[in-house]
């Protein structure tokens, strides 16, 4: 199913903007696999009939993540680790940096499928491509996942242990909204 035509403005209240990271190295179980939220992000789809014609653009604030849980690892994670999680990808690794999307091409799914959108992404002063599909259900909820390769804007994934923690070099991206009935 494609987007109705028109302009749409989503964010927190509309739904959600989700990181999913893991963990790698010979120390791995003692880490965790986070699920980081977004808390204070813009998006904009300006939907056309034409695919090819639609605009998508995201506009996030780095310093508003959260961690929601941490799994695995060989303790529970508290609060205060959850804090200091936050405050590390803070201060370390995305430095309070703008973080903005823009497409570049946007193509309808074959048979009714979702819509296949390019762009770039500008993150800690760099840009790269990135790729996604965003699939439209008949409810007017839009979804999409991309996987970001924390390398390719050169950030070294978080390690600990003397290297032998590692967050994996893949992060998950993930969004869910509800576009507003017209």
């Amino acid at each position: 199913m494609s987007i109705e035509p028109g302009k749409y403005e989503l964010g927190p209240e509309d739904g959600t903007l989700r990181i999913r990271t893991g963990r790698r190295g010979g120390a791995a179980k003692a880490g965790h696999d986070l699920l980081i939220e977004v808390t204070n992000w813009k998006a904009t789809i300006d939907a056309s009939a034409q695919p090819a014609q639609t605009r998508i653009s995201l506009s996030a604030d780095a310093k508003s993540m959260r961690v929601l849980e941490g799994t695995g690892g060989m303790m529970t994670l508290g609060d205060s680790d959850k804090d200091g999680i936050r405050q590390t990808i803070d201060e370390e690794v995305l430095m309070g940096s703008s973080i903005e999307f823009r497409s570049t091409d946007v193509q309808a799914g074959g048979n009714g499928g979702p819509l296949q959108v390019r762009g770039e992404l500008e993150l800690l002063g760099k840009t790269a491509p990135v790729s996604f599909t965003l699939q439209t259900g008949d409810d007017g909820r839009v979804t999409g996942a991309a996987t970001l390769t924390q390398s390719d804007w050169g950030i070294k994934p978080y390690s600990a242990l003397f290297g032998a923690l590692k967050v994996a070099d893949e992060v998950e991206v993930e969004f869910g909204a509800q576009l507003p009935s017209g």
